[in-house]
């Protein structure tokens, strides 16, 4: 996935920069890592704990709605 077609959470900005290492941590610190959103907040910096964790949230929202075809692609 793109770097910038990453949701913003919580009405929050995220640099493009951030969303490559939000990717990255997500990777590493796979849902069986313990404080998870802790070391992925650490990883992107400059994000709580909770911003990641929503970030998240909203990531996994919108491929479902894309999954199900209630989200249209954009055009090329």
């Amino acid at each position: 996935m793109a770097s910038g077609s990453l949701p913003c959470s919580s009405g929050s900005s995220w640099t493009p920069k951030q969303n490559k290492l939000f990717e990255r941590a997500l990777a590493v610190y796979d849902k069986d890592t313990p404080d998870r959103w802790q070391n992925v907040a650490r990883a992107v910096g400059g994000k709580s704990a909770e911003e990641v964790k929503r970030h998240y949230e909203l990531l996994v929202e919108d491929l479902k709605h894309i999954e199900s075809g209630q989200a249209k692609l954009p055009q090329a």
